[in-house]
């Protein structure tokens, strides 16, 4: 395969960068640690790699659909490493790998649509699209190919070329997707960085960079924000969640209980858009959080390259004493814990899954996105009641409400104050619809037309109509 870009640096022994396997605690492997200062270089190649590839759209679908095909013909490398450096069990990897190459298909046919107006004036007036230009995609731990590949593939498709920065915990599994697609894209169409900060600072003010799309936490987000300033580049921000699903009266806990687990556990809890508070009528209370601590209890915890895994480790070792810090605040405060509620012994970064009832609904738990295998469980005494504490958090990603008359759940659905209300689901997306969070869930939209035209600025021709 191609060599990466940071390993092509001509007089310069790249620092190194280690990489930890979440399952043993242990480094595994190293990456680059690229420096601030190699990045004049990489933006300036990726300027002139621009004005050859947005001339050509028609190579550019062929390019993208080859993309597609060497992601799927390198899918076992790209999920086994990646279940290394980041713990997911494998089969969440593949998924993972697949929606990669489902992205840059479905993106590879999207081409902006020329507009007439039609103003009642003497002129002949069309909006046309043009790309941007560079832009800079900087990607969290917790789905690096996935939430790439969503920043990536509307960008290339668009015609802008793309400089991709991974987190310094997950850099192996990126440099070999940008690797695989080295083989199909033209040079520095796609060029994948990765290193420590002050890199990501960088990138995201260097004044080469037209369009900033960074996911990760809020702090960082603003910061980010602060740096494109300089340049006044366009800037996609999507920040968290601390997502509420609300059972109704009506709702049917047995047909429900796996769903909801899974959409709270999925990734470890480690998903922005995952269910992290869930609001039951009070009759019910005892009763779903016994069905969903009877499945805390038993889902097969471990290392994620074990095909018995559903539930791997927790990312880092910051993330691991955040988790069990704010449960351990939570069971000081009353809390009491149906499931879990402390770290697993061994080798690793393993919590077990855990389950808290009697939670007091001012805790960090419950007003902070935990980020990690938690759910705090609490009743509700009427309707408004469970809607405004759903609402009443300074995040508005998603939120999701269930219950067996579909109607009455989509008017409660409809009231809660988010980018994305499911019913009788949660955290399912379709490449074609909009994605985006409201208050400190994030800036701009991702996904489908909304994400391709994020990546374009309208350029209007004005002629006189032929008389």
């Amino acid at each position: 395969m191609p060599t990466p870009e940071a390993d092509r640096v001509p007089g310069r022994r790249a620092a190194r960068l280690p990489v930890v396997d979440p399952a043993t605690g242990e480094t595994f492997d190293e990456a680059p640690d690229q420096q601030p200062d190699e990045l004049d270089d990489i933006v300036a190649r990726a300027e002139r790699a621009w004005h050859r590839w947005r001339s050509d759209p028609a190579a550019r679908t062929a390019a993208l659909r080859g993309s597609a095909d060497a992601v799927e013909a390198a899918a076992d490398d790209l999920a086994r490493l990646l279940t290394r450096e980041q713990g997911k069990p494998l089969a969440e990897s593949y998924a993972e790998v697949a929606r990669v190459a489902a992205r840059l298909r479905h993106f590879a046919h999207l081409a902006p649509r020329t507009r007439r107006i039609d103003d009642g004036r003497p002129v002949h007036s069309e909006v046309r699209w043009r790309p941007l230009g560079p832009v800079a995609a900087i990607v969290p731990w917790n789905f690096p190919l996935q939430l790439a590949a969503a920043k990536f593939a509307p960008a290339l498709a668009a015609g802008n070329t793309v400089v991709l920065k991974p987190a310094p915990s997950t850099p192996l599994a990126t440099r070999l997707l940008g690797a695989v697609l080295a083989a199909v894209l033209p040079e520095d169409v796609l060029t994948v960085v990765t290193g420590r900060e002050p890199l990501g600072a960088r990138l995201a003010s260097h004044p080469g960079i037209r369009h900033v799309t960074f996911t990760g936490s809020v702090p960082t987000g603003r910061a980010v924000a602060t740096a494109a300033v300089a340049s006044l580049a366009r800037v996609t921000l999507e920040l968290g969640g601390n997502d509420a699903a609300i059972l109704l009266d009506d709702v049917d806990v047995d047909g429900l209980a796996d769903r909801l687990f899974w959409a709270a556990f999925r990734n470890c809890g480690q998903v922005c858009m995952a269910v992290k508070r869930v609001y039951v009528p009070a009759r019910l209370h005892s009763e779903v959080v016994e069905a969903l601590a009877q499945r805390a209890k038993s889902v097969a915890v471990g290392p994620g390259l074990d095909p018995e895994t559903r539930l791997g480790p927790v990312h880092h070792i910051p993330q691991l004493t955040r988790v069990e810090q704010i449960t351990e605040q939570a069971l000081a405060n009353g809390a009491r814990a149906a499931s879990g509620g402390h770290r697993l012994d061994g080798p690793g970064h393993f919590f077990a899954p855990t389950i808290l009832t009697d939670v007091p609904p001012d805790s960090p738990v419950v007003t902070e996105e935990q980020f990690g295998p938690v759910l705090p469980v609490l009743p509700y005494r009427s309707l408004d009641e469970a809607v405004d504490a759903a609402n009443g958090t300074g995040f508005g990603l998603g939120g999701s409400v269930w219950g067996t008359d579909l109607d009455r759940a989509e008017t409660v659905a409809d009231r809660l104050d988010c980018g994305t209300a499911w019913i009788n689901h949660h955290a399912e997306l379709s490449l074609a619809q909009p994605f985006a969070g409201v208050k400190d869930s994030g800036v701009g939209v991702a996904g489908g037309p909304w994400g391709f035209y994020g990546n374009l600025r309208p350029f209007v021709v004005h002629r006189p109509r032929e008389t």
